[in-house]
């Protein structure tokens, strides 16, 4: 008896490795993927470039110094003429984000230099008394007397506030408006004749610095810790700014231009930025 107990101990220890091969495994827990939490809060700081579509409205009456009075207001040749004043555009910003929840509120300022520049040209017709002042002869080949406008916006910035909503949490809509500021230089130029026929001719240089809005909107990215890049769309306007052009004759009978000129600002642009404080935050798990 004892010998068949020993028996069929040994028996079911050689194979119980077999049989607990046969038991089900159950598979050890799969990690958790750890997802970023994206933070637009803190200050940034970044470069920007892009092209503005801007128009400068125009009013250029030629008048007499002596009187004041306008001799002629004819569109295209004194009077509402207009012309576009494009070009490139490239700056700098800086700014402050606050978030709460998926809102983000913040501040920007930015610099900008531009390449923005238009002209025109006027004419005081020959057969309109008072454009050649002076003369008893219209010179062979004179049309009058005629008024050339350059005008250049040199730099511009803005002051504005932000606020979006961060429709993903990398990806912001916002829209923006505030205060904008910048240059103007104005060229006015006048050329004419002598009361003996000799040509002549005078430039009158400004440069004013005006005040005014801006307004618009733009997405932001965020695309790897820290960076962000956007693209926007800006609406300015400048208000307006005048210049006057004035020549006397040797007869000291003089011929002037004024012009009024009210300038607005198409712009889009793109940049990109460094997140001081923002970038992928604390991570959460995601089973």
């Amino acid at each position: 008896m004892k010998r068949f107990l020993l028996s069929a101990a040994l028996i079911g220890l050689a194979a119980a490795p077999a049989i607990a091969a046969d038991l089900p495994v159950k598979a050890p827990m799969a990690a958790p993927v750890m997802a970023p939490v994206w933070n637009w809060n803190g200050f940034y700081i970044g470069i920007n470039g892009g092209y503005s579509w801007g128009r400068a409205g125009r009013d250029i009456t030629f008048v007499s110094p002596v009187t004041g009075l306008p001799l002629v207001a004819v569109a295209g040749t004194g009077g509402s003429n207009g012309s576009n004043l494009n070009g490139g555009l490239f700056g700098g910003q800086i700014g402050y984000n606050w978030q709460t929840s998926n809102w983000v509120f913040g501040l920007e300022t930015d610099a900008q230099w531009t390449g923005q520049r238009g002209s025109v040209s006027a004419l005081c017709p020959a057969t309109t008394a008072g454009c050649l002042p002076g003369l008893t002869f219209v010179p062979a080949g004179a049309f009058g007397t005629a008024a050339t406008l350059d005008q250049k916006l040199e730099w511009f910035g803005t002051f504005r506030g932000r606020v979006g909503i961060a429709v993903v949490p990398n990806v912001l809509l916002y829209a923006t408006g505030g205060a904008a500021y910048g240059t103007l230089k104005t060229n006015l130029g006048l050329a004419g004749f002598t009361p003996n026929g000799t040509p002549v001719a005078v430039t009158a240089s400004s440069s004013d610095t005006r005040f005014g809005w801006t307004v618009g909107g733009g997405v932001e990215a965020m695309f790897a810790s820290n960076w962000s890049a956007k693209i926007e769309y800006l609406y300015m306007d400048l208000g307006s700014v005048s210049s006057t052009a004035v020549f006397p004759t040797a007869a000291g009978i003089g011929l002037g231009a004024t012009l009024n000129s009210r300038i607005t600002d198409n712009i889009i642009r793109a940049g990109i930025n460094y997140h001081f404080s923002a970038g992928p935050g604390p991570v959460v798990a995601r089973y």
